[in-house]
């Protein structure tokens, strides 16, 4: 077993990177200032192969390893800040009000950095490492959806794909995946319930939505808890009503919405279905009606079984096979990386970031002693994979 501790000459130079980020914040594909920083990086690493605009603000950076020739495997890194006012009280707070790194992306795009900066150095690796920086991994229509609509697996010729991402309350240090699905789908919803507007002193002459909404919600929980196998799993969550501008009047209709997550392309169907048949049969029957608009956003997150198995060879290799945990249980939340690791194999790994606030978090804060072992994690994949042929 190799240690961390030869990736530990990038830490200041990389710390310094991530805190520039997350004072500079930027959303969806408007990262302008974030790519220009990453791209001047990546050239004064010596990397001559960069191209930028990339689903708009995306970045692929390829090094040609000295090895001899071989595939091109692509690292990927998100890039992308979220609408939350942060309250984290570093010192290297985001200075844009309402935006900041709530997740961790910028720790993310200075481990791929630091990793960058000792592949083009050493370059000890066949074939080629196409270093992917992703915008819009936190809105709708993504940036990895867009990056592969645009064709860029195949203009770069990356026949794997390997994504890493912090997870607070693991200890930094740590790793975790698993094979098969490690994250759920995700679907929206918006759920029209139709009644009739009238007078709030005469709900008999009208047919009041909100009643009907309410039932709506209620009926919703039964999917999960009475026709849905329990050893599957399914999550429905209404997290939006919207109804009524005045006291005195009931309103015509209630907008519902929100996301359903599971592990299975035929339950994300029996979702759509059953929300479908539930709102309207218990609308209709107080005589009105549901309308709903049902979108399947995100894959389910499918680690690859030959992949997976390299990504835990290479965590195991940088620390040790206690500090790997290969048997994660599989998440609930989603992940739009999903996309390219359903156009190529690859796997998603887990970081521990500490003791710190949960991600989207307004107090959240990504732990600068995790970025050398990001960088150690991503060298050892590359060479655990790109391993020269004696």
């Amino acid at each position: 077993m190799q240690s961390v501790e030869p990736f530990r000459e990038y830490h200041a130079e990389a710390t310094a990177w991530r805190r520039h980020l997350h004072r500079n914040p930027e959303l969806g594909f408007s990262l302008k200032n974030t790519a220009q920083f990453v791209a001047e990086k990546l050239a004064s690493f010596g990397i001559k192969h960069i191209e930028t605009g990339i689903a708009e603000t995306g970045i692929v950076a390829v090094i040609k390893g000295e090895g001899g020739e071989g595939p091109t495997i692509g690292l990927r890194a998100d890039m992308d800040a979220l609408p939350i006012l942060e309250a984290s009280g570093k010192d290297w707070s985001s200075e844009v009000p309402g935006h900041m790194h709530g997740c961790g992306h910028d720790g993310h795009s200075a481990m791929l950095l630091g990793a960058a900066r000792h592949l083009a150095r050493t370059r000890t690796f066949k074939g080629s490492v196409a270093l992917i920086f992703q915008p819009a991994e936190e809105i709708l229509p993504s940036g990895a959806q867009k990056m592969v609509h645009e064709g860029f697996l195949d203009r770069f010729s990356i026949s794997q794909v390997f994504g890493l991402h912090n997870t607070p309350g693991v200890e930094v240090g740590k790793f975790a995946t698993c094979h098969g699905p490690a994250l759920s789908s995700l679907d929206d919803f918006d759920l029209i319930v139709k009644g009739k507007s009238g007078h709030a002193a005469r709900p008999h002459e009208g047919v009041d939505p909100i009643v009907i909404a309410a039932q709506v919600i209620l009926g919703l929980q039964t999917l999960v808890s009475r026709q849905t196998n329990p050893i599957e799993a399914l999550v429905v969550s209404v997290t939006k009503i919207n109804a009524g501008s005045a006291y005195n009047v009931i309103p015509e209709q209630v907008h519902l919405a929100g996301t359903v997550r599971t592990f299975s392309p035929a339950l994300s169907a029996f979702a759509e279905q059953k929300i479908q048949d539930s709102a309207k049969s218990i609308a209709r029957g107080f005589g009105g009606d549901a309308e709903l608009d049902y979108r399947r956003d995100t894959p389910v997150t499918f680690n690859h079984m030959a992949e997976t198995d390299l990504a835990i060879q290479a965590a195991q290799s940088l620390v040790g096979a206690a500090s790997v945990d290969a048997k994660m249980p599989p998440r609930s939340s989603s992940e739009d990386f999903a996309y390219m690791l359903q156009e190529r194999p690859g796997a998603i790994m887990y970081l521990g970031n500490g003791p710190t606030a949960a991600l989207h978090n307004p107090a959240y804060d990504f732990d600068d002693e995790a970025i050398p072992y990001g960088i150690g994690y991503w060298v050892k994949l590359v060479e655990t994979v790109l391993t020269p042929q004696s």
